[in-house]
């Protein structure tokens, strides 16, 4: 055997080695969905500061077992969710309502954490900006006093 046969023969069997096991392996099905959500994120654009804002979010079960929605967790203070805490059969629909309290002025972006089925989670995202209202309804009119001065 020459040297090139055994470099050749060396290099289609160290190409097997790493090859092979890609093609052999067993691919598993992915799991299906079962908390499945109409949307995951809501922007509320400009929103007056001061002013609480909230977004319901629908979630449905697309499994055969129930559906329980163990928790709900808020990146910070000033967003609350609210959901039930009933497990959801096959099928069935409910809400999340999230409340964001609009104190901060300029933009924001926050999300929301669905923990459900023992371990499994998906993540909401809301965001918007924040601005600020002005003190008064209108301008002070300096005009005015003087219009009533003169009458």
């Amino acid at each position: 055997m020459s040297f090139n046969t055994m470099l050749k023969a060396i290099f289609i069997l160290s190409l097997m080695v790493v090859v092979l096991p890609a093609f052999t392996q067993v691919k598993t099905a992915a799991k299906p969905e079962t908390l499945v959500m109409k949307e995951t994120g809501f922007d509320f654009g400009r929103i007056p500061q001061g002013k609480p804002v909230s977004h319901i979010f629908q979630v449905s079960n697309a499994g055969k077992e129930p559906l329980v929605i163990e928790n709900v967790q808020a990146s910070c203070g000033c967003t609350t969710p609210e959901w039930t805490r009933e497990p959801l059969a096959q099928g069935q629909t409910t809400v999340i309502r999230v409340g964001y309290n609009a104190e901060a002025e300029g933009p924001f972006e926050k999300s929301i954490t669905i923990l459900y089925n023992k371990g499994e989670s998906k993540t909401l995202l809301i965001r918007g900006n924040v601005w600020k209202m002005p003190d008064r309804s209108a301008p002070g009119n300096a005009s005015l006093n003087l219009l009533k001065n003169v009458n």
